[in-house]
């Protein structure tokens, strides 16, 4: 048997190498209308957690703005603005960022209030998320108007809404951060439903 050359393994390499990125790129051309649809679909589930879905008739997802920093998804009846959704994040989690969904309603009143990603303590600030306890509920139908209120903190802080035991930060971090984006949208709503 005569050893290979350079040449000829270079050769075999560069045709395994082809056949690999073509494979590779036959799979991904099949799959990526699968993953749009997959993470158009996760985006609805997302907004409709904090928004009922009966409560709009327009394509949700696609009636996004961007504005100061949020971005903001608009809800339409019957081409009227109903509500509004912003995407928002703080950086004062006790473990760093945590991203939120906050559904407001034209009328001031918080539809909903939703964590989509964090890194807090297992078994301690890990109590934001829904399936972990119902204390996210607690954002429910406030009113954005009175957000001026003092009221508007963890008790701790002198406010009504529960921190959780050994854990105030987290929680702090996210009324912190509903009652910012709350007043934004209060301060914006002309130019968010224009």
């Amino acid at each position: 048997m005569k050893p290979s050359t350079p040449i000829t393994t270079a050769l075999r390499i560069g045709l395994f190498s082809f056949i690999i990125v073509g494979m590779v790129s036959l799979v991904f051309n099949a799959t990526k209308d699968k993953i749009a649809d997959n993470e158009h679909q996760a985006l609805l589930d997302s907004l409709q957690s904090v928004l009922n879905q009966n409560s709009y008739d327009n394509d949700l997802a696609n009636d996004v703005i961007q504005l100061q920093g949020y971005t903001i998804y608009r809800a339409k009846k019957s081409d009227t603005s109903v509500a509004a959704i912003l995407s928002s994040t703080t950086a004062h989690g006790y473990n760093g960022d945590i991203g939120l969904l906050i559904g407001i309603d034209i009328s001031g009143k918080i539809s909903g209030v939703r964590v989509l990603k964090h890194r807090e303590t297992p078994g301690l600030g890990d109590k934001i998320e829904i399936k972990k306890s119902n204390w996210i509920h607690s954002f429910k139908h406030k009113s954005i108007n009175d957000m001026h209120s003092k009221h508007w903190a963890i008790k701790r802080d002198g406010g009504e809404f529960d921190q959780f035991t050994g854990a105030t930060i987290t929680p702090r971090a996210i009324v912190n951060e509903v009652k910012k984006s709350g007043l934004f949208f209060q301060q914006n709503q002309q130019i968010i439903f224009q």
